[in-house]
């Protein structure tokens, strides 16, 4: 092989590289594989150091056409033989871009296969843009983003995503879009942004453009999102618009989705069955801040009555979503609820139920007022999801206007009574028409 080579070095500029080519061919034509790694770090060497730039980038262009049809079988030979050209030319890059650009994507996609994910991206990582298009650039950083996002590291991936995000009007491709918008919905789901990760994932789960089995994956992480998201009027609506997805019903998870949307109270047996299906992100440990750790202390003076629960606030992301869904839950049962009764229903002490309450009030996820002398929370008349519904259809805000007339409790017990009155008149009219009751006749 030295030998060869030094024959080759004292041919003429314009004889070196058809030379050189031949000897690629030969190498990698070769049936006893052993020494085609060592061969061909010899032969790399030795055309980027001497042979020049010229014939470099012929003899490097052929080797990688080479390799990325396949020529050599062998996964881990093929492998060992980029990583070897690779650190071989890495100190003549600048001169070699456009053959390191292509080596560095077979690398990728060598470790990708292995299921080495972030290795598979820090490759693409040291890809150089400069003799990119925009929408090269555009789906190298997407798959950067998905690579990372494999092994949980959404620090980098959001990074990465930023940078596509301002090349996304680049390309008309349809599949590179789609997956754009599924790194869209996990960059949100591993940012806590559960709510918008949700409208994001069930939007995804009507393409027809995706396979119908992982169209049901992204339809049960957006149920996932929609119970970590917190409480409120925004999550009824897209808690609506999930348990009426007729495909909904197929879900393991449908149990806790039709719970939330008709605002049952969770019990820890169910919230368990879930917490299991959830990733390591969806299950991270929340702090509480000291403020609030400082007013969670205030308890009542009753001391006839401890309470039965020493938590300060919840610890997790699905503790707070549960806690925050109960509480909303009791205000459409109860109306109104003391400190302790509310601290043994979501298991905390008085103090840290009252400062959940509060801080509901304060961003508008609860309609109630506190009453911190007789240690109460009065619920309003008022529900939420009559606002969530009366959005949804796409209709805005509608200012109604109606007479005071006072008494609201009494006209709520009026309805309730109606309401009752024609349940069971229903109920009397089923059984009539199957025959399973006859009517009285009246004198």
């Amino acid at each position: 092989m030295d030998s060869r080579l030094t024959q080759f070095a004292a041919l003429s500029q314009k004889d070196k590289a058809p030379a050189y080519l031949s000897l690629v061919s030969e190498i990698l034509a070769r049936q006893d594989q052993s020494l085609i790694a060592a061969d061909l770090h010899t032969l790399v060497e030795t055309v980027t150091q001497d042979g020049g730039i010229v014939v470099g980038r012929q003899v490097l262009s052929e080797l990688v056409r080479n390799l990325s049809t396949g020529t050599i079988s062998d996964h881990a030979l093929r492998k060992r033989v980029v990583e070897d050209t690779l650190a071989v030319i890495q100190p003549r890059i600048v001169s070699y871009e456009e053959q390191v650009n292509s080596l560095r994507f077979q690398l990728a996609d060598l470790l990708e296969s292995e299921e080495e994910w972030s290795e598979a991206a820090r490759v693409l990582m040291g890809i150089s843009s400069r003799s990119l298009t925009d929408e090269e650039k555009f789906r190298v950083n997407i798959r950067i983003v998905r690579l990372l996002l494999e092994d949980e590291d959404s620090v980098q991936a959001e990074t990465y995503y930023n940078r596509a995000a301002s090349l996304s009007n680049s390309t008309s491709d349809r599949e590179t879009q789609l997956q754009f918008k599924l790194c869209q919905a996990r960059i949100s789901d591993y940012a806590r942004k559960f709510l918008e990760a949700a409208m994001r994932y069930h939007e995804l789960s009507w393409l027809a453009e995706i396979d119908e089995e992982e169209r049901k994956e992204i339809l049960s992480a957006a149920v996932t999102c929609a119970v970590l998201a917190p409480a409120g009027p925004n999550r009824s609506r897209v808690l609506a618009s999930l348990y009426r997805d007729e495909r909904s019903a197929d879900l393991p998870t449908y149990n806790i989705l039709s719970k939330m949307f008709l605002d049952h109270i969770l019990r820890p047996a169910e919230i368990k069955t879930f917490e299991e299906r959830l990733r390591p992100h969806q299950l991270a440990k929340i702090a509480i801040s000291s403020n609030d750790q400082l007013a969670s202390s205030i308890d009542d003076d009753d001391s006839a009555e401890p309470s039965t629960s020493t938590r300060r606030g919840p610890s997790t992301v699905l503790d707070r979503a549960v806690m925050e869904h109960n509480l909303l839950a009791s205000s459409k049962i109860y109306n109104n609820i003391t400190f302790r009764g509310l601290g043994a229903l979501l298991d905390l002490t008085p103090g840290a139920a009252e400062t959940m309450a509060r801080k509901m009030i304060e961003q508008g996820r609860l309609k109630a007022s506190i009453d911190q002398v007789d240690k109460l929370i009065w619920f309003d008349a008022g529900r939420e999801e009559d606002d969530a519904q009366g959005k949804a259809g796409g209709l805005g805000d509608v200012e109604q206007t109606s007479e005071d007339t006072g008494a609201p409790y009494t006209k709520r017990w009026d309805m309730q009574i109606r309401m009752t009155a024609a349940n069971v008149e229903t109920i009397v009219q089923h059984l009539a028409e199957k025959g399973l009751i006859q009517p009285t006749a009246t004198a």
